[in-house]
């Protein structure tokens, strides 16, 4: 792999994976660096758990905010919650994806979304998927993910179901003529 950051990017797991966590994710790159990745799960979301589940166990009061599934962000710190979100707000940790996205991970863009004052599209995740030094550097050049380059709407207008789908589709691949195995000479 060359010397490229991923950050803004998205990450599709590769059939046969070998991680079950994985199976079909995709992972949105929030940042990608010589010190390692951070990436939030948008391709799963958890079952039974929705929006207003959490702002009452954080007694928030939900308004007027849709009560929409969580989303698997990742295998790390599964009760920390994140929002990829617009640019159209901002809060006190709130970081720009390569200006594609945003990234916040504190209570308050909670209670600005059940206010009615939060940004225009968002999804929230329980965890991530994170990876040290070097780390997914090496996985990229073994067969497990794939990077690709889609717009803001592979996170707020795509059905979680379609996204892991249109990540190949827009790569130009058809993920049914994948192999789930890698040959060995």
């Amino acid at each position: 792999m060359d010397s490229q950051y991923l950050t803004g990017q998205f990450l599709l797991a590769m059939p046969g994976i070998g991680d079950p966590r994985f199976e079909r994710a995709v992972i949105a790159v929030c940042a990608h660096d010589e010190n390692g990745a951070i990436g939030v799960g948008i391709g799963a979301e958890i079952d039974g758990l929705t929006l207003h589940d959490v702002l009452s166990q954080l007694e928030i009061e939900p308004g007027n905010a849709p009560d929409v599934p969580i989303h698997f962000g990742g295998p790390v710190e599964p009760t920390r919650g994140f929002v990829l979100h617009t640019d159209d707000w901002a809060g006190q940790d709130t970081i720009d994806v390569a200006g594609r996205w945003a990234l916040s991970g504190t209570i308050d863009v909670l209670r600005a979304i059940a206010q009615g004052k939060g940004p225009t599209h968002w999804l929230v995740a329980l965890g991530y998927a994170g990876w040290g030094e070097g780390q997914l550097d090496g996985e990229m050049t073994r067969h497990g993910w794939m990077n690709v380059a889609d717009d803001a709407g592979m996170i707020y207008a795509t059905d979680v179901a379609d996204r892991w789908e249109r990540g190949f589709a827009t790569a130009g691949i058809d993920p049914r003529l994948l192999a789930s195995e890698s040959g060995h000479a």
